[in-house]
């Protein structure tokens, strides 16, 4: 069995693309950092921020990266109201292996943020305990109304092969 086909290796260069409805606006700083335990002023108080140098309010820099606010997608059958690339990868569990954040400046209320994602690369290998491992690379990068850079995300999603194949020299 391969994870890789060629049905999913074809995935590569797949791009979505998604624009918020609406600009964040302040409350979503303010309700991000509470439910964080980030109680920094920058994110509730306009005269404090505008103090720091800032132009109004601001959020915790990864409010950008792990809302789902700009998708505008339904929710999914797991609850999930957010990018996804649906992978169907039958008798494999899937893992995070990992994300990258690359920060250009700080979200304003008046952002309205378009989200890229495309699939980078994808591959295969086999883990030490002889399951295959199915790798996809996909990035993101969050650009706002005026086309300017607010920040980037690389991540890897990992599908496990559940039944692991006997190496060749077991098979008979």
């Amino acid at each position: 069995m391969t994870l890789l086909t060629p049905e999913i290796a074809a995935l590569e260069g797949t791009k979505r693309v998604y624009t918020a409805p609406e600009p964040f606006g302040g409350a979503a700083g303010r309700y991000f950092g509470l439910a964080v335990g980030d109680h920094n002023p920058l994110y509730s108080d306009p005269a404090y921020a505008r103090a720091q140098g800032l132009a109004d309010v601001t959020a915790p820099l990864t409010l950008l990266t792990e809302t789902n606010q700009y998708a505008g997608l339904e929710i999914n059958d797991e609850g999930y109201a957010g990018h996804t690339w649906d992978l169907d990868v039958p008798n494999t569990r899937q893992v995070r292996g990992g994300n990258s954040y690359t920060f250009h400046r700080r979200l304003r209320p008046t952002d309205v943020v378009t989200a890229t994602w495309s699939i980078d690369k994808v591959t295969s290998k086999v883990n030490k305990a002889g399951a295959e491992m199915l790798l996809i690379n996909s990035s993101a990068t969050y650009t706002n109304q005026d086309g300017e850079l607010l920040a980037e995300n690389a991540e890897t999603i990992i599908f496990v092969e559940l039944t692991p194949s006997k190496p060749k020299e077991d098979q008979a």
